[in-house]
């Protein structure tokens, strides 16, 4: 007669950290996903929400999160957050990379998924508690539009144009919304996963590094 066996347990949730306890009790809610492990707490919220969320975190006593980091952005190509992709043959192997250097410059880009493309991510801290928050708004390809924080911390001016510049991100309210690295004239954004490596866009006719002029238009 065969033992019954034992009843199979749903895995438990992991455990909140302090802090992560603190900002679900304070947004409820707004948090859409939320994460913590070896002392990294994320959270997503809807981009509709950036704005409220931002000031909540930075203004609440147990929080004050009166520094903001970084802004920038993700191309997961509508995957979630935790999609690979296997190495392909080229990255494998060395001696056909060396063979056939063009091969480097081939897109090799993942299936697309159902979620929305980008991901805007803020990284916080507070100076005065010692703590660090990390937020995450996805935004989609036909309508990459999101709020600036420029309101509540100033120093995501210059965050959020490096994030405009070179994945597209339209960040609404921004004072100066332009590019930081590359010139105006400049077509497309240079670290979404299907803009051509070897897209370079040159203004004028580039010749070597002794060249006088720069590469700008007259």
């Amino acid at each position: 007669m065969s033992a019954e066996k034992p009843e199979e347990k749903a895995p438990a949730a992991p455990e909140l950290s302090p802090l992560l306890e603190k900002v679900l009790a304070r947004l409820g809610d707004r948090v859409l996903e939320r994460h913590t492990a070896r002392g990294d707490d994320r959270i997503h919220v809807a981009r509709e929400r950036i704005l409220e969320v931002a000031r909540i975190l930075r203004d609440d006593p147990e929080l004050n999160f009166d520094l903001l980091l970084d802004v920038t952005a993700i191309d997961y190509f509508g995957q979630p957050d935790d999609f690979e992709t296997k190495l392909q043959v080229w990255d494998q192997n060395r001696a056909v990379m060396r063979r056939l250097p063009q091969r480097r410059h081939e897109l090799v880009l993942p299936p697309r998924g159902p979620e929305p493309r980008f991901a805007v991510v803020y990284h916080l801290t507070s100076t005065r508690l010692a703590h660090r928050l990390r937020i995450k708004c996805r935004v989609p390809e036909d309508d990459p539009k999101i709020a600036s924080v420029t309101p509540v911390w100033p120093a995501a001016n210059w965050l959020e144009r490096e994030t405009w510049d070179l994945y597209g991100i339209v960040f609404e309210g921004h004072p100066d919304l332009r590019r930081i690295y590359l010139y105006e004239e400049f077509v497309g954004h240079p670290l979404r996963k299907d803009y051509a490596k070897h897209g370079e866009q040159p203004i004028q006719e580039y010749v070597g590094p002794g060249a006088k002029e720069p590469r700008r238009p007259h």
